[in-house]
């Protein structure tokens, strides 16, 4: 995700204390935690906010989510999600997703997370329309969103 005529949307994200284990690093299952939370945030990038999509009678279901980890994270590391769209089929799309440490570039993990399109009314899936399978393609190339609190 290193290309300089797309970089990917970027999210930054600090571990807080009680996402760490007993052995002083992120517990696995706050990864979950982390791709929802940088998802929610290119979602709302992409399509104005969450609701936009629920307006058109559109929403997304997880059906696979896929974490592998590279090297631990720790407390008051400040963590940078890499978004860019996957796969793009009919009904579904993934998003795959690099975590970095934020200041020494260190790869931390990274995720592929599945979704299906449904049309809540029907609580069925549906295709993904053109529109929505535009922005998904094009993404939120350079786009930075923080909610670290860090400086640069």
């Amino acid at each position: 995700m290193t290309d300089p005529h797309n970089p990917p949307f970027r999210f930054r994200l600090r571990v807080r204390y009680g996402e760490c284990d007993a052995q002083g690093v992120v517990f696995n299952a706050r990864y979950a935690d982390f791709v929802d939370i940088a998802v929610n945030e290119y979602i709302r990038t992409l399509f104005g906010d969450y609701q936009h999509l629920l307006d058109q009678d559109l929403d997304i279901q997880v059906v696979s989510l896929t974490v592998n980890w590279k090297a631990p994270a720790t407390f008051d590391d400040v963590l940078e999600a890499r978004i860019k769209a996957g796969r793009l089929g009919n009904t579904s799309f993934t998003l795959h997703l690099e975590f970095y440490r934020h200041g020494d570039d260190r790869f931390i993990a990274d995720a592929d997370i599945t979704y299906v399109l449904i049309q809540p009314s029907a609580m069925a899936k549906t295709v993904i329309p053109d529109s929505v399978r535009e922005q998904l393609s094009q993404g939120a190339p350079g786009v930075l969103i923080s909610h670290a609190g860090e400086s640069a």
